[in-house]
């Protein structure tokens, strides 16, 4: 099958599972997607870009048709602007105030999203409502202390060899997340004790089937490794939300509402899990395997020479990003679609031939967390207590947040 019909079957297969409606929302989404994939930016800025854009795409939306709870309450409302210019505003000033070298790409998304917008007063109303909010959501996040300096410090004993490449994004440990108390507020236990049986349980397990000559894991599992990579991480799960909207035929404000609330989850994610991954300063199966003969645990055999399969994030262990996020998506997108069947295909950021099919989030959710077991970069109680946090998250920010107003 060569390239062309590849893509074409692909396209078949997408429709045929996920009726597609073109939708503001859901444009917006992929036009953010694109920009920062172009300046290659990923994991915790990439997570806050989505959060401004689709919290102000919300609240724009809200001000005009007051069907959710807006995040900031005290914006202007604007009842005769048209919605969609609203929106497509909010998310254009937000993407141009950050990626300002992207200004083409941007100008040329939001010029195709008027061609549908009649040009009449409501329009002009909407892109200056648009603007206003995207402004004040955008000035209220400059105090969230994402942009802080990097002040890490490696803990070490003089003359002693630490990893001199710095650990990813520091700060984000101590920065502000959307719409809860503080980054500790859900903060799990420590991780088990490294002379404890559920210890050597997790040991095993990553060592025999996530190391890179493991003769246990499936070629199946692997191709599952290698799909889940950071650049497909988040990205699947705002394709997970466009598909299942696009089905169920959400309204402008219903759609607005998922993503919103989705992209401050996942941008919180970054947050609390930095929070405690710093708090606790978990090794990484290669260090724990590699010295595991010094880990005071009989059921833990090193193995001097492990590696593996992906490679080890520069940030501590416990608790799993992965698992956070798969646990703080799931809960949103169940609270709004329910826990049934719901079929998602992934695509593959790079390269759309390849894909993942799920017949449910919770399907995903799995096959997302088990990677890092499979890859070798984690542990299962990690992941547990990461997919825990994630839910709390999700199920805060839904009871407290973009409510229905009537």
């Amino acid at each position: 099958m060569n390239v062309l019909k590849a893509a074409i079957v692909g396209l078949a297969l997408i429709s045929a599972n996920t009726p597609v409606r073109a939708d503001v929302i859901a444009d917006w989404n992929n036009t953010a997607m694109d920009v920062m994939k172009a300046v290659n930016v990923t994991g915790n800025p990439w997570t806050r870009s989505m959060a401004l854009v689709n919290v102000s795409m919300s609240d724009a939306v809200n001000s005009v048709q007051n069907r959710y709870s807006r995040y900031m309450p005290e914006l202007p409302s604007d009842p005769s602007a048209s919605a969609e210019a609203a929106a497509a505003t909010a998310a254009r000033e937000i993407l141009m105030r950050q990626y300002p070298g992207q200004k083409e790409r941007i100008d040329a998304a939001f010029a195709e999203t008027m061609k549908a917008v009649p040009d009449n007063p409501a329009r002009v109303a909407g892109i200056d409502l648009g603007e206003k909010v995207a402004g004040a959501i955008y000035a209220e996040r400059q105090s969230d202390a994402t942009n802080m300096p990097d002040t890490y410090r490696p803990l070490t004993t003089p003359g002693v060899w630490v990893p001199t490449t710095p650990p990813l994004f520091p700060q984000y440990a101590t920065a502000k997340p959307w719409g809860m108390e503080s980054a500790s507020q859900f903060r799990p236990a420590p991780p088990p004790a490294l002379n404890s049986a559920l210890y050597a349980r997790d040991y095993n397990e990553t060592r025999e089937m996530g190391g890179l000559k493991s003769t246990k894991r499936t070629d199946a599992q692997s191709d599952a490794v290698r799909f889940w990579t950071q650049a497909n991480l988040a990205p699947s799960w705002f394709q997970a939300a466009t598909q299942a909207s696009a089905r169920h035929g959400l309204s402008v404000p219903e759609s607005a509402r998922v993503f919103a609330l989705m992209s401050m989850a996942l941008a919180n994610c970054y947050v609390v899990d930095w929070d405690a991954k710093f708090q606790y300063n978990f090794w990484r199966p290669i260090t724990a395997i590699r010295n595991g003969d010094q880990d005071g645990n009989d059921a833990t055999e090193r193995d001097a020479g492990w590696q593996p399969l992906n490679t080890t994030p520069m940030h501590p262990e416990y608790p799993s990003q992965a698992g956070i996020n798969a646990g703080a998506a799931r809960g949103v997108l169940e609270a709004v679609f329910g826990s049934g069947t719901q079929g998602v295909i992934a695509t593959d950021a790079s390269d759309a031939r390849l894909s993942r099919k799920f017949d449910s989030f919770a399907q995903m959710a799995r096959e997302h967390e088990e990677v890092r077991i499979w890859g070798g970069i984690h542990f299962r109680n990690s992941l547990e207590a990461g997919d825990a946090m994630g839910r709390k998250v999700a199920d805060h920010l839904v009871a407290n947040y973009i409510k229905p107003a009537r």
